[in-house]
C-alpha cells in the first residue's frame, strides 16, 4: 500500500538537513481501510462501518476514516521515512474534509527544524494530507532520531526522555 517503503537504515543527525522533502505516500483508501481502522480503535460510530447510515440518515457522502486510522497511518509515515529507531515525540493534527473510500490519500512532508539534545536529534516536521491535490488534513510533528549511529532515542526512559515543545498543531 503506498510508494514508501521502511527505511532499513537509521537515519541520523548527518542525514536531515531543514527543508528536506519526504518522499510521498499514496494510499488508496478502501471500505476495509475505514472499518479496520475503525474496529482496531473500537470506535463503533455508524460514519465508520454503516454505509448506509451515513447515506440515508446523516446525509453524508459514505463512511469516513476516523481520527486514531489517520493518526496511525501518520505515524507509520513517519517512521518508515526515518527507520526503526525513530520516535515520535510530538504530533498534532486538524483533519479538515473526511477521507472516504475511493480516495488516495497523499503524505507529503518537510522538515522544518533540526534539533540536537545530546544522543538524540530532534526533527520537527510539516506534513499535508490530500485528496485529489485539496488539503483534508494538515500535520505538525516532532521525531526523535539517533545523533550519530551508536544512539537510540528509545534508550532514554523516564527523566531522560523529554522531547522539550511538543509539536504544535497544524
Amino acid at each position: 500500500m503506498g510508494e514508501l517503503r521502511v527505511n532499513p537504515t537509521r537515519l541520523t543527525f548527518s542525514d536531515v538537513t531543514v527543508g528536506d522533502v519526504l518522499p510521498k505516500l499514496v494510499v488508496d483508501v478502501t471500505p476495509r481501510t475505514v472499518v479496520m481502522g475503525a474496529s482496531s480503535s473500537r470506535d463503533w460510530q455508524p460514519q465508520h462501518h454503516d454505509h448506509r447510515h451515513c447515506v440515508d440518515v446523516a446525509n453524508l457522502p459514505d463512511i469516513f476514516l476516523n481520527t486514531p486510522n489517520q493518526a496511525g497511518f501518520i505515524e507509520r509515515y513517519l517512521t518508515d521515512w526515518a527507520g526503526p529507531t525513530a520516535r515520535l515525540a510530538g504530533l498534532g493534527f486538524r483533519m479538515k474534509k473526511s477521507v472516504v473510500p475511493g480516495d488516495a490519500l497523499q503524505f507529503n512532508g518537510v522538515v522544518t527544524a533540526v534539533d540536537q539534545d545530546g544522543d538524540v536529534t530532534f526533527v520537527d516536521l510539516d506534513l499535508e494530507l490530500t485528496v485529489d491535490g485539496e488539503l483534508v488534513t494538515g500535520c505538525a510533528a516532532r521525531i526523535a532520531i539517533p545523533t550519530d549511529s551508536a544512539d537510540n532515542p528509545w534508550a532514554r526512559v523516564g527523566d531522560a526522555w523529554n522531547p522539550t515543545a511538543p509539536a504544535k498543531e497544524a
